[in-house]
């Protein structure tokens, strides 16, 4: 049982987890993405475990994602329009993206 519970908590946390994590807080702060996106909980766009959720599994969403960040959109979430970020870096818009998609919705 305890080394059960041992597997369980190091399939749960860790640090390569915690790292991605930390990285992605950096880079949503440094983007402004946290004036409308949280992780968990929806604030005017929707929150990224649903996007990740949504785009599980797809090819190609990492690129249609950054493309995305970095240009806006609108219709996919309801009546949510993204507003255009084109002071995302390309790089920057591509790890968001690749963050985000690995988020465990």
């Amino acid at each position: 049982m305890l080394a059960l519970l041992a597997g369980v908590f190091a399939v749960v946390w860790s640090p390569k987890a915690n790292a991605d994590t930390a990285q992605l807080q950096t880079l949503l702060q440094r983007n402004n993405c946290r004036a409308c996106h949280l992780i968990d909980k929806r604030k005017y766009g929707p929150n990224l475990n649903e996007v990740a959720g949504r785009y599980a599994g797809q090819a190609g969403a990492v690129a249609m994602l950054a493309t995305k960040i970095r240009a806006g959109g609108s219709g996919v979430w309801g009546e949510d329009m993204m507003p255009p970020q084109p002071n995302v870096s390309e790089a920057d818009a591509r790890t968001l993206a690749e963050l985000i998609l690995a988020l465990k919705p």
